[in-house]
């Protein structure tokens, strides 16, 4: 077999790298698939995603006060006094219902903020082993007892390294000993995470 010229040479690898580049061109979709995962879920765009779970809560099970507080309202189910701190560990479900499949764990500490008690400043570490994700989200920001309230997601770890945004927070049954709240995560990566819509103030 006869040798290649170097001018020879040189057109061959032209022609590779213009057909190589045809190929990414016309199937973008399966070259990124190979190189990043996928993380589109419920309707999210292709570096969102959201994810609805329910956080349950029972008083001294999964919830004690640890600090007593100083003034204000008297402890109770939803309320306690200025100043309280308490802890937390509690099991995130698929559904509102305490029997379904457990799909992560909340787990952090609490400060009463506010004369009424109602108003709390929590810090969080949200795991999640759900729908193939697993990993964890930090939360830091406020919370109302009562009522719809969103903080803010400043980081995260596994499927979740790198991710911004926030978590809303919904009462569903504060009735009892045993609390549910419904907890929504809204993350965003890189580059969308600068898009990302601000937390609003709770209610």
């Amino acid at each position: 077999m006869a040798a290649t010229s170097a001018p020879e040479s040189l057109l061959l690898c032209l022609t590779a790298v213009a057909f190589l580049h045809h190929l990414q061109c016309q199937y973008p979709a399966a070259a990124a698939t190979s190189l990043r995962k996928n993380w589109s879920s419920d309707g999210g765009n292709e570096r969102t995603l959201n994810i609805t779970l329910y956080q349950q809560e029972t008083i001294n099970k999964t919830a004690y006060i640890v600090v007593d507080g100083v003034a204000g309202a008297g402890v109770s189910l939803i309320t306690a006094p200025f100043g309280t701190i308490y802890v937390f560990r509690d099991d995130l479900t698929v559904r509102a219902d305490r029997a379904s499949p457990v799909a992560g764990v909340a787990e952090g500490s609490s400060i009463i903020t506010s004369l009424d008690g109602l108003q709390i400043v929590s810090l969080s570490k949200v795991t999640i082993d759900h729908r193939g994700y697993r990993g964890s989200v930090s939360v830091l920001g406020g919370t109302h007892s009562t009522n719809p309230s969103e903080s803010p997601v400043v980081g995260g770890t596994g499927d979740f390294a790198y991710a911004l945004g926030y978590i809303r927070s919904s009462p569903v049954d504060l009735q009892g000993r045993k609390m549910t709240y419904k907890v929504e995560l809204h993350l965003y990566w890189p580059p969308y995470a600068h898009y990302a819509p601000v937390a609003h103030k709770p209610v």
